[in-house]
């Protein structure tokens, strides 16, 4: 396959494929600075308008495995660009939309776009050279937090200064630059899969994931013990095992749990799901502890364009350290730098007991959890490529960015739940207390000790030859499948 590798200018690759994955990451955050004033611009419910920021998610999770295996059958620059069109025209539908259906059915067409990330980084397993792909992949992995992290302010100072709709319109403009961007600077690869698309096994994860996650989701607003968030968690496993099933046996799978079952990959999107809880808890918790009021005691009053400002620079330091990471990977193997920026997720969480105090400290905490991040993300797609054939790497590393997302998931709900739970009365307004972000910040720490807990158990691996983290066809200690399911 190398001989065949499509000429292609590195740097100009890497820039266009990270600028994607920044934008479709920024689509989650876009509407943070709105949620307030939704449920009057949109003449709704605050409990209808958080629907602004679900149907994002709940499209992104549910589409994502099904774009990474078109992509594998259909070439992934192909696919980069079919992403851009729902995003682009989801942009287009919220900067018009003067009420809540509208706006659900546009930010639903953003979330697609997030499938651009898992195909970027399979993209560069065929256009770029062995030596260039480690810190490729680990900025291109790193460019969610990126996204959310530099999203938020900029959303926020639009948000503040200017028409609401500016930030809609400014998404597609952004969208359209980056689809010609994609035309122009990435090469067109041969489709690396065989077999057809598998219809119902999309149709079945889909059904089951929307029954997971927006039973996690919105479980808080209806009630953990109502009818319809228990029949949503008790239908989901239910929905899963019957695809599972169906996977198993159909000839092309949509995803091959074959594949999936192996330790090396197995293990890894289990670190994935526990990385995404433990990275998520103090992006929800910080912003929350800089706006509240200076008279909680805890909280310290800033603005939400001053707290996306302090936020912005962990976003900088996913930047800075991801090449870092894949320095480590080259000399070390990535699961080490998986296990160690679990490791470092955890210092972060663990300092926070000592700096809550005000908003300096709080940057700190979240430059080392960001750090922890940049290394941990990373180490997945490197590890989860190191273990599949190259003709499932698009679909591989889409259901590891799914396990990313159901992580992130829980860990909205559980944090949710514990601020809930744990509160204080401030002039008739419950508001989450001191003990209750204490909480939140501690069950961080121990599920960032869990992710590298697992990450320890990963096989080991021999070291790639190259000095740039070079990447194997298939793991070098065993066989890879054969691929007569459609994976080959």
């Amino acid at each position: 396959m190398d001989g065949a590798r499509p000429t292609a200018r590195p740097g100009a690759v890497v820039a266009v494929l990270a600028t994607a994955g920044i934008v479709a990451a920024i689509m989650q955050t876009l509407v943070v600075p709105l949620i307030g004033q939704l449920p009057v611009l949109l003449h709704t419910s605050a409990s209808n308008a958080s629907w602004a920021v679900t149907a994002t998610l709940l499209a992104a999770a549910v589409t994502t495995p099904a774009i990474g295996r078109l992509g594998d059958l259909y070439g992934k620059r192909r696919l980069l660009l079919v992403c851009m069109v729902p995003l682009i025209a989801g942009s287009v539908v919220c900067a018009l939309a003067g009420s809540l259906v509208p706006m659900i059915v546009g930010r639903g067409l953003q979330g697609i776009g997030m499938g651009m990330v898992p195909l970027g980084i399979s993209s560069l397993r065929d256009v770029l050279p062995p030596e260039k792909l480690g810190s490729a992949i680990a900025l291109i992995s790193s460019s969610l937090g990126i996204g959310g992290a530099l999203g938020l302010p900029i959303a926020a100072a639009v948000a503040e200064h200017a028409d609401w709709r500016v930030l809609f319109w400014g998404s597609a403009v952004l969208g359209a630059i980056v689809a010609v961007l994609i035309l122009v600077v990435i090469p067109a690869t041969p489709a690396t899969a065989k077999g057809s698309f598998d219809l119902v096994g999309a149709l079945g994860l889909g059904a089951g994931l929307v029954c997971l996650l927006l039973g996690v989701s919105k479980g808080a607003d209806w009630g953990w013990g109502s009818p319809t968030t228990l029949g949503l968690l008790i239908a989901a496993p239910v929905l899963l095992l019957a695809w599972g099933r169906w996977e198993l046996r159909t000839a092309a799978p949509l995803v091959d749990l074959h594949l999936a079952g192996r330790r090396e990959v197995l293990l890894t999107n289990a670190a994935s799901v526990v990385v995404g809880f433990a990275m998520y808890a103090q992006a929800l918790i910080v912003p929350q502890l800089l706006q509240l009021p200076v008279a909680t005691g805890y909280g310290l009053g800033r603005s939400m364009q001053a707290t996306g400002l302090w936020m912005a620079p962990s976003g900088l330091m996913m930047m800075l350290v991801s090449p870092l990471g894949a320095k480590l990977s080259a000399a070390r193997s990535p699961k080490v730098t998986l296990a160690l920026g679990s490791l470092v997720i955890a210092v972060g969480y663990g300092s926070s007991m000592a700096l809550l105090g005000s908003a300096w400290g709080l940057l700190v905490v979240t430059c080392i959890c960001s750090t922890g991040v940049a290394l941990a993300y990373g180490a997945m797609p490197a590890l989860i490529m190191g273990a599949v054939p190259q003709s499932a790497t698009a679909s591989a590393n889409s259901f590891n960015t799914l396990m990313r997302s159901i992580g992130t998931s829980v860990s909205a709900a559980v944090v949710g739940v514990v601020l809930a739970r744990m509160t204080v009365d401030l002039g008739g307004r419950a508001l989450p207390s001191e003990a209750g972000f204490r909480t939140g910040l501690l069950i961080g720490c121990g599920v960032a000790l869990l992710a590298a807990a697992v990450a320890l158990t990963i096989p080991a691996r021999r070291p790639a030859p190259a000095a740039g983290a070079d990447l194997p066809a298939g793991p070098l200690d065993e066989p890879v499948p054969s691929a007569g399911r459609g994976t080959a």
